[in-house]
């Protein structure tokens, strides 16, 4: 599964899934009403396909210009770290005032949430590329035969 078809399952995969926990953690950690905080998750949710689609776009032309093919747990690692650090601009200003709380402490549950999310993002998308095969991007250049 290559292009937009598979942008599409991965961010609807993945977001299915981040709505579920966002909402947990921020009913544990902020002290929201599940009702409250599912709203913050969803919304947290619309900002984050949104950037995972730009995000996911501009690496994957970063990654098709690269000398070495294939994704090494060094370029998977700067894949989590840039897509979530991302996220922080975006989430801690709309918690802080959905949750009406600091933007200190809106920081501080979105620091969980990144650190969460990081190793969510490396094992969903090394499950996805393992489940769906890699993109073109990161594949070698096919043989020729002959």
């Amino acid at each position: 599964m290559q292009g937009l078809k598979r942008k599409i399952v991965y961010v609807s995969l993945f977001e299915l899934f981040a709505v579920a926990l966002t909402t947990t953690t921020l009913v544990l950690m902020a002290g929201s009403s599940g009702a409250h905080a599912s709203v913050a998750a969803v919304a947290s949710s619309t900002i984050a396909v949104i950037w995972n689609f730009i995000f996911n776009t501009l690496f994957e032309a970063w990654e098709s210009r690269q000398a070495t093919k294939g994704r090494s747990v060094a370029r998977r690692i700067a894949h989590a770290v840039g897509f979530e650090g991302g996220l922080v601009a975006f989430l801690v200003p709309l918690f802080a005032w959905w949750l009406d709380i600091s933007l200190w402490d809106a920081f501080i549950v979105d620091l969980w949430i990144v650190v969460f999310f990081l190793v969510y993002t490396f094992l969903f998308s090394l499950a996805f590329d393992r489940i769906f095969g890699l993109p073109a991007s990161a594949q070698g250049a096919p043989a020729h035969a002959a």
